[in-house]
């Protein structure tokens, strides 16, 4: 079985975490800990890679690492995290899984209390025994109590970024394996319609070699059980639990099929009942007059045609008032990844990030950008290596040496400046003053009410050399929610200040959610699509942003990193947006 880099991921983060529960030397903790963050998001092929002798000189990769990935690549399993699991209880790990729960907390719940489930911890707070456990109370209990109803709502569920490569990948090595028995192929369900995470995947296509096909299915390298092999439908686990379904469908119902497996739910029946209305069925088959007469289903434009509507796009398709549109044929325009021009949320070596500038600049110029910010964290923040205002500006002088040296593209200097606990900033404005752009954001101080948090983000915003708010409600996918900000409220401030919000295309972050784009187009805020990120492969995460945008219904105009440079360039010249 192929090895992937987030299986290789995986192993070292949690034989990180296992050694933290035990309390070991933190320098190997942080070593494993680095090596998962570099593999999490690896694009490529990791085996080739490794045999290219291409990861000796990543960062966080040192001789050990590469052994052990060695280890893992020859034979699927490593036999030092396997050693280490070994010497605790299993249900340990999904304990670890909670929000709100680290290494620590899990080794004094084990020590203090034996506890080694979920159930067992569910039943310690309900009869309140870990308010008296060294450094918790009553408010720890609240807090781990509402991190396992969030655990076991994100069960079940992958996200959309680790879901869209796997899917790729799957029609990628399916057309390798069996291009001559593949017409058409797509996926399908919350997937094609770019939900933020997916409960499990569906996969059509058209063949004439049904049978053939299957069995190439049931053979690639993802799938960890087989659970059912159909003729024309079949359906696999992969290791991440994720059920695959391929299905097998006519070549004059696709149109129809397509658009019927991939919902949603609501939006099909809202098209049902219209279709009733008008005297015709609508199904999986195709779109049918009372007779029986089919008068479309071959392509998915017909479908919409049928029932005088203007295609409406999959990212669309929640019925949240989509249909109405469609009918007055006044949908949006929606924004393609080919629009954005660049990205202004990027982090190198000088922070946190695991790509020099000059890598970052490469991939950029690699991808057909204009233009590039380095926002690098500010001092407070010093668990991301954040820079001293004289580091932020010998970074400066850098980057604008280096930008002078690269014709026709264009690195602006930035920050991602730390919001402090009174919301002013970690920055002051002489320093800021000297930057291309500043980009505000909260890193501390979640759990304030809703008037402290919505105030500190307020008062941010108004510095006039803020240009934008950054992953604004701070939800982390799966393991934290939004804090209590009154995003209305932010929302009117930006469109007050200029400040432009951010969709911020971390898989775990996708904040702007889709619901709040859409409500700052409607209050005509502008937005930016920004990867927010932390290596040269994660600027891949565009793709991720773009869809979110799609699904809250944004133009290329609502978003400022469409603009080429000469339209941007004039507004970064006016450093100070009273200007």
């Amino acid at each position: 079985m192929k090895i992937e880099a987030r299986r290789v991921a995986s192993i070292f983060r949690e034989m990180a975490n296992l050694l933290s529960i035990k309390g070991e030397n933190p320098f190997r903790m942080r070593a494993y800990r680095k090596a998962a963050d570099v593999f999490q998001y690896f694009s490529g092929d990791l085996e080739e890679a490794y045999k290219k002798g291409e990861l000796n000189n990543v960062p966080g990769v040192g001789k050990g690492i590469l052994e052990k990935i060695g280890v893992i690549l020859k034979t699927g399993r490593l036999p030092a995290h396997e050693e280490l699991k070994a010497e605790f209880p299993p249900g340990l790990m999904e304990i670890l899984s909670i929000p709100e729960v680290g290494p620590k907390t899990v080794r004094l719940l084990y020590e203090k209390m034996g506890i080694e489930s979920i159930d067992q911890l569910k039943e310690a707070i309900k009869k309140e025994k870990l308010r008296y456990l060294p450094g918790m109370g009553a408010k720890s209990e609240e807090n781990i109590l509402r991190g396992i109803k969030l655990h076991r709502m994100s069960q079940g569920r992958i996200l959309l970024g680790r879901a869209l490569p796997l899917v790729q990948g799957v029609i990628q090595e399916l057309t390798e394996k069996a291009s001559s028995f593949i017409d058409k192929i797509s996926p399908a369900g919350s997937l094609r319609r770019g939900k933020e995470t997916i409960g499990d995947i569906d996969i059509l296509v058209t063949s004439s070699h049904s049978s053939a096909l299957m069995d190439a299915f049931i053979s690639l390298s993802c799938v960890q059980d087989v659970l059912a092999r159909g003729q024309t439908k079949s359906s696999v686990l992969t290791p991440e639990g994720l059920q695959m379904d391929l299905r097998v469908v006519s070549p004059n119902c696709f149109g129809a099929a397509i658009q019927y497996f991939t919902g949603s739910k609501s939006h099909n029946i809202a098209l049902r009942e219209r279709a009733i209305k008008r005297g015709l069925k609508i199904n999986e088959y195709g779109v049918f007059e009372q007779q029986g007469h089919r008068i479309a289903g071959e392509k998915e434009e017909e479908v919409y045609e049928s029932l005088q509507l203007s295609f409406i796009p999959p990212e669309l398709r929640e019925d949240r008032g989509e249909i109405a549109v469609a009918e007055q044929g006044s949908l949006p325009e929606l924004i393609c990844e080919k629009d954005i021009r660049g990205d202004f949320h990027v982090h190198s070596t000088w922070s946190d990030g695991r790509n020099t500038i000059e890598e970052l600049v490469k991939e950029a110029l690699f991808r057909g950008y204009e233009y590039l910010a380095i926002t690098d964290h500010s001092a407070s923040l010093k668990v991301a290596g954040g820079l001293s205002p004289h580091q932020l500006f010998n970074q400066v002088k850098k980057i604008r040496e280096l930008d002078s040296r690269i014709k026709g593209f264009h690195i602006l200097t930035g920050t991602e400046v730390d919001i402090k606990g009174n919301g002013t900033l970690d920055f002051s404005d002489e320093v800021l003053g000297n930057l291309d752009l500043v980009i505000a954001a909260l890193h501390t101080g979640f759990k304030q009410d809703r008037k402290t948090l919505t105030s500190r983000a307020i008062k941010a915003m108004r510095n006039p050399f803020v240009r934008i708010l950054a992953h604004p409600s701070g939800r982390l996918l799966g393991e934290r929610e939004a804090y209590a900000i009154d995003m209305e409220r932010i929302l009117e401030v930006a469109k007050e200040e200029g400040v432009w919000l951010e969709i911020n295309a971390q898989p775990e972050r996708l904040d702007l959610t889709d619901v709040w784009a859409r409500e700052a187009r409607r209050k005509k805020v502008k937005l930016v699509i920004n990867t927010d990120a932390h290596s040269k492969d994660s600027l891949g995460f565009m793709t991720l942003g773009v869809i979110t945008a799609r699904r809250g219904w944004l133009e290329k105009d609502d978003v400022i990193n469409t603009l080429s440079w000469g339209e941007l360039s004039q507004i970064i010249k006016a450093k100070r947006r009273s200007d």
